[in-house]
């Protein structure tokens, strides 16, 4: 991955109460991945995470209400060649609170079990340890 071109994201891994983790697939993409997207200018990896999360999923939530995970790189889902650079956060959020909006298709709370008959994101492989063991 070395020498290929960065994508800077930020992250949300959203676990709800029976442990089903929250994906998302957006609109023209195969893939499911967390909640969260590219920075603007200016704006804070909490900062990002905190305006996507309202923007695709109409969640209310405050730089407070993340925990940091850290930083994880790998390859980017949907753009071949790319690598992704994810700062990446832990946040609760209420399932019946949210739903898919803006450039989300579609929107998901899987079991460990029902990740393996979809396609995901490789960022998922690297943050699993964070949410199933």
């Amino acid at each position: 991955m070395t020498g290929a071109p960065e994508i800077q994201v930020s992250a949300a891994v959203i676990v709800d109460a029976a442990g089903r983790l929250l994906v998302v697939r957006k609109r023209g993409t195969e893939c499911f991945m967390q909640p969260g997207g590219k920075p603007e200018p200016g704006e804070t990896p909490a900062e990002t995470l905190v305006r996507e999360l309202d923007e695709e999923l109409g969640a209310t939530v405050s730089v407070d209400d993340l925990r940091p995970l850290g930083r994880y790189v790998t390859q980017a889902a949907n753009e071949a060649g790319h690598v992704l650079v994810a700062d990446c956060f832990a946040v609760d959020l209420d399932p019946a609170a949210v739903q898919a909006r803006a450039e989300i298709e579609e929107m998901r709370w899987i079991t460990e079990a029902e990740a393996s008959a979809l396609p995901l994101a490789p960022l998922i492989d690297l943050l699993r340890p964070q949410f199933w063991n």
